[in-house]
């Protein structure tokens, strides 16, 4: 199989807040900045380090598409975003695309077993619901 004109886009920064007093308050923010993000940009976002800090956050966005120009434009209009965000400050932020020629060729070979991906799935459901237990 050739490769496709595909682009990855990602962004990754740190979200420090200073007014959060317990990780409920930081849930919050986080979720509704991730509401949003996904819902005015269509894009993948999730929280990916500092799960446990009361006062920070790092969260990571991901866009694919064909027009490197497209994904640049919401990259940096998410960018803005979240620098405005006013319960937030943005800490280190880190921006990368990725081109189809910088990834593999498909390979039905390479895909995981159904067992694999269904306890892979199992792991995070659990990993969630002992998160949201804590909140």
């Amino acid at each position: 199989m050739g490769k496709a004109a595909m682009i990855v886009g990602l962004l990754q920064f740190e979200l420090l807040l200073h007014d959060a007093e317990s990780l409920k308050d930081k849930r919050r923010v986080v979720r509704s900045l991730k509401d949003r993000l996904h819902r005015e940009h269509m894009v993948s976002v999730a929280e990916v380090g500092s799960a446990d800090a009361i006062g920070s956050a790092v969260l990571a966005v991901a866009l694919v598409g064909n027009d490197g120009r497209h994904i640049g434009s919401v990259l940096d209009a998410i960018s803005a975003k979240v620098r405005g965000q006013l319960d937030a400050e943005v800490g280190a932020m880190r921006r990368q695309l990725i081109h189809g020629s910088q990834i593999a060729d498909l390979d039905p070979a390479d895909e995981p077993d159904r067992a694999s991906i269904d306890e892979e799935m199992r792991r995070h459901s659990l990993h969630d619901a002992a998160e949201e237990g804590h909140a």
